[in-house]
């Protein structure tokens, strides 16, 4: 047939999944077509048929056939990143190199917009760009009032590996928290499904039983740290699995321990009053995962003010890196 491409798979797009990759290349492609163009053989890798998931290589030749007029659908208006915003996101940074950048991610501010949230990191990632030709690419979240470590690709290739390797669970993170009431034991596993509770803007979760059609599995490591008589505690946490609230619900419906700030789950109980703000004390300490170019990246990031607050009011050390999950690990 005429006007057939052979496409030849470059390095950076090494490992993207080949529906992404067609809608990049042709951006008037709907996901709709792409599945129709893979279910009747007229696109096909190196000569076969493959599915829309499938992850391509470098070096493959993709067969795309005749597309017809592919007139883009009118672009929604990127947002405007202004020098302000372009030097705040710059100062979050705590690694940067040509597959990824690693920021501290601040109390209050959202990953992704909504329909009341007009100033989000999304929106700014423009300001991150540096020396690369496109802006980074969101590869996991956090939630607007949790803190912490947040690892953006600044390739497609690096988002791929990245999102594979959190795919398959080969992300070590640890949580530090502080929690209204002393976990007991001091250390364990909890294996609590949680299933989804209203819409968007209104996300919440329960806890649900294993035979539940609407649950999903959740899994969460903790270790207490420190504790302040059996009022509070500095609890570790390493969530396993990572589904929507999953350490604040866990901390709260397994444990009995509320986070301190979430009342959300833990209601008046989770605001101990005294000095110790009404702000959600979660902050993603640290993160070590295998690297796009090999070996493995670990990263950390300080406390929030109003954790660090609440710490040095404890007499907790923040300094204190020691891992105690480091023996289930090993």
């Amino acid at each position: 047939m005429s006007n057939v491409e052979q496409v030849d798979v470059r390095a950076e797009d090494d490992g993207v999944r080949l529906d992404k990759w067609l809608k990049k290349r042709y951006p008037g492609l709907t996901q709709g077509r792409v599945e129709k163009l893979l279910r009747t053989g007229q696109v096909r890798v190196d000569g076969g048929r493959v599915k829309s998931n499938a992850r391509l290589e470098a070096g493959q030749m993709v067969r795309v056939p005749p597309l017809g007029d592919l007139s883009p659908p009118p672009a929604k208006p990127k947002p405007k990143t202004t020098p302000q915003d372009r030097a705040y996101v710059q100062e979050l940074v705590r690694h940067k190199d040509s597959s990824l950048i690693v920021i501290n991610k601040p109390a209050g501010l959202a990953v992704q917009g909504g329909s009341k949230t007009e100033r989000h990191l999304d929106g700014m990632l423009e300001g991150l760009k540096f020396d690369a030709p496109e802006r980074p690419k969101l590869v996991h979240r956090l939630d607007r009032d949790t803190s912490g470590v947040l690892v953006l690709a600044r390739t497609g290739k690096a988002a791929a590996y990245l999102g594979r390797a959190f795919k398959k669970k080969d992300a070590h993170k640890i949580y530090w928290a502080l929690t209204v009431g002393v976990p007991r034991p001091a250390q364990g596993t909890i294996r609590m499904p949680l299933a989804k509770l209203g819409g968007p803007g209104r996300e919440r979760v329960h806890a649900a039983e294993f035979e539940d059609e609407e649950a999903k599995n959740a899994t969460t490591h903790f270790a207490v740290v420190a504790q302040a008589g059996q009022r509070l505690a500095w609890v570790a946490f390493m969530p396993v699995t990572g589904r929507t609230h999953q350490i604040r619900a866990h901390a709260a419906y397994a444990l009995k321990t509320p986070i301190a700030g979430d009342g959300k789950y833990g209601g008046a109980e989770a605001h101990p009053g005294g000095e110790i703000e009404r702000k959600l004390h979660l902050h993603a300490r640290a993160l070590d995962i295998a690297h796009p170019e090999g070996g493995r990246l670990k990263c950390t990031a300080p406390l929030p003010e109003h954790m660090l607050k609440a710490w040095k009011l404890l007499g907790f050390d923040p300094n204190d890196d020691g891992d105690p999950f480091v023996e289930l690990l090993a």
